[in-house]
């Protein structure tokens, strides 16, 4: 008989086939010491992807869901359809390292009272990609907005959110994990409940670091299990579009957590910190002082999201056209 999973690793992928396939296959060279299942949820991919996994790898169970549901839907289907005692959530452009899963269920089974964890992450090109943030407030968004953040990078006074001052060497409980790996307990998940679908893409991390906390879960970041997480394999086909989504999303996330006031607060915010950008980038660009595509990318960004914020345009997830999951 086939051993019970301990491990749910669950993967949404939407036309991400050469990703998907590096993905499974650095799974497959674990031998954790905790047992796994695979489930791989496609959202309709037309790439090939579920039928290169069926081929390959004949132990992942597929799931396809014949249309593309979104990010947190997606998972969810996974979650409902697994068994293990830990429900992994990794993204299709993520490459699990030697280790990483067995690290991070020890560190779990070690500390009963945590409710989820995640690995250190590194991008592509082996440096440290900041998978860690605090949760979003006026101060710290105030902060954001002006890059002070980014000016006085050892302050945590005006750090708070993204954590600059932090080099994630240690283990730490933290706010936010990034969506990109989550290694949650099941027991915690049955009790929080699953990812809010009303987010599409973007914000559902937040969203249920949020409500895991408040469950009383806390979250911890554990430094010695790794991953590498290539990105963008989805966002680069609309970059201006999934700019836009983030924003929503971060929207929808303050109209879920915080009071009215503070929702003006974080519209006000927003504006600032687009205008300060839109001028900025936008002077830079006329100057010629710095190589034009780059710059017009990120003025025109910040241009749209500043006309999207004084648009009458519903920013409700019903108003919005399906774009692919992250």
């Amino acid at each position: 008989m086939p051993e019970t999973p301990s491990v749910s690793v669950i993967i949404v992928s939407w036309n991400a086939k050469d990703y998907l396939v590096k993905c499974l296959r650095s799974l497959n060279g674990q031998a954790p010491r905790y047992p796994l299942e695979i489930i791989v949820v496609d959202n309709a991919s037309t790439d090939g992807s579920p039928e290169a996994v069926e081929h390959e790898f004949l132990a992942v169970r597929v799931i396809r869901t014949g249309a593309n549901l979104g990010f947190a839907k997606a998972n969810n289907i996974g979650i409902r359809a697994s068994s293990g005692d830990y429900v992994c959530l990794v993204n299709s452009d993520v490459e699990v390292l030697p280790g990483c899963i067995t690290r991070l269920v020890d560190y779990c089974q070690q500390h009963p009272e945590v409710g989820m964890v995640g690995p250190r992450i590194r991008g592509r090109d082996g440096k440290l990609q900041r998978s860690c943030r605090g949760f979003p407030g006026l101060w710290n968004m105030f902060c954001r907005a002006l890059a002070l953040d980014a000016i006085c990078p050892k302050a945590r006074f005006f750090g708070g959110y993204l954590l600059p001052f932090w080099a994630h060497d240690s283990i730490c409980q933290v706010d936010i994990l990034s969506g990109c790996f989550w290694l949650a307990r099941r027991q915690a998940v049955d009790k929080v409940g699953l990812l809010d679908e009303s987010f599409f893409m973007y914000g559902e991390d937040m969203d249920w670091c949020k409500r895991f906390w408040n469950g009383g879960w806390p979250l911890t970041f554990v430094n010695d299990a790794e991953a590498i997480h290539y990105g963008g394999a989805s966002s680069a086909n609309a970059p201006m579009r999934f700019f836009i989504e983030k924003q929503r999303a971060d929207f929808q996330y303050w109209e879920k957590h915080h009071n009215w006031i503070a929702q003006r607060g974080f519209f006000a915010i927003s504006a600032l910190s687009h205008l300060i950008r839109t001028i900025a980038f936008g002077g830079v660009w006329l100057s010629h002082l710095r190589p034009q595509g780059d710059v017009r990318f990120k003025f025109l960004r910040s241009l749209k999201c500043l006309v999207w914020l004084f648009t009458i345009e519903p920013k409700t997830p019903s108003a919005r056209q399906p774009i692919p999951p992250k």
